[in-house]
């Protein structure tokens, strides 16, 4: 597949947008290479989004901005040349300060991506500024208009994820938080780490612009989330650690009894795969 024009990534984009504003949540199966982007394309999905701790996972890195920019982006622009529909690029805070913003949004741009993820945190519980992390959203902002894409922002607060501060705080932080990056000139706002209809129903209230949350074993179903006014729901790096956790089972099973049973029900056929990446 040829490398996107500048019109077709802006087509891209819009419509990307567009999915995030009609009645129906965004669901993004997320994905860490061609192959599992093909099944989510191939499966009907209108959008595809990537999970930076999968990708770095499978290139040998721990999550938490090990990976650099380039390697990241590789495979990015991996996925996006083998899918027709909009990409979606998690770039964990973006690798850098507010003024490396720019070569983000570019590198991004090139990758064939029209939106990224963006979170406000550096380490396992450290926030960065509310203005450091607007001033970031801006600056992608500015770079994807001058280059003629509106880059579809999803930016990310840490707050419940990483447990910052006392319980009873951590709604009108995250409230607080959002709102400023939606200022900044974010399109959808992302709150991982909140799992109860009673918090995500105040924080759809809450915020101004779509929202977004991570599902996890006990997130209410689609509908639900929908029903609360939830935009968009991402699975993170969930679906490749649980195919990795098949590949363990496998593993564990084929060391300690010498049979290899649990292949049987869940490998897809050699061919299908075959054509699906071709």
């Amino acid at each position: 597949m040829p490398p996107p024009s500048p019109t077709e990534l802006a087509h891209k984009a819009s419509l990307f947008l567009e999915l995030h504003q009609g009645l129906r949540i965004l669901a993004l199966a997320n994905v860490w290479d061609v192959a599992s982007a093909r099944i989510v394309e191939h499966a009907g999905f209108p959008a595809i989004a990537t999970s930076s701790a999968a990708i770095a996972h499978s290139l040998g890195y721990p999550d938490g901005q090990r990976i650099s920019r380039a390697e990241m982006l590789a495979v990015v622009k991996r996925i996006a040349s083998k899918v027709s529909v909009p990409v979606s690029a998690d770039l964990e805070a973006g690798y850098g300060e507010p003024g490396e913003m720019a070569a983000t949004a570019r590198a991004l741009i090139e990758a064939g991506a029209v939106g990224l993820n963006l979170e406000d945190s550096l380490e396992e519980a450290d926030l960065i500024s509310i203005e450091q992390h607007a001033a970031k959203v801006r600056r992608i902002r500015e770079t994807g208009e001058a280059l003629g894409v509106h880059v579809v922002i999803n930016a990310r607060s840490d707050v419940y994820l990483a447990q910052v501060g006392e319980p009873a705080s951590r709604f009108d932080h995250a409230v607080e938080r959002l709102n400023a990056y939606r200022a900044a000139g974010a399109d959808s706002l992302f709150v991982p780490g909140v799992y109860d209809a009673e918090t995500i129903g105040k924080l759809v209230r809450a915020v101004n612009g779509p929202l977004n949350v991570l599902a996890g074993p006990i997130t209410p179903p689609l509908a639900e989330l929908e029903r609360l006014g939830v935009r968009r729901v991402s699975f993170g790096s969930w679906p490749a650690r649980a195919a990795l956790g098949l590949f363990a089972n496998f593993v564990r099973e084929l060391h300690e009894n010498g049979t290899f049973t649990t292949l049987g029900d869940w490998a897809l056929p050699y061919g299908e795969l075959n054509r699906l990446v071709s």
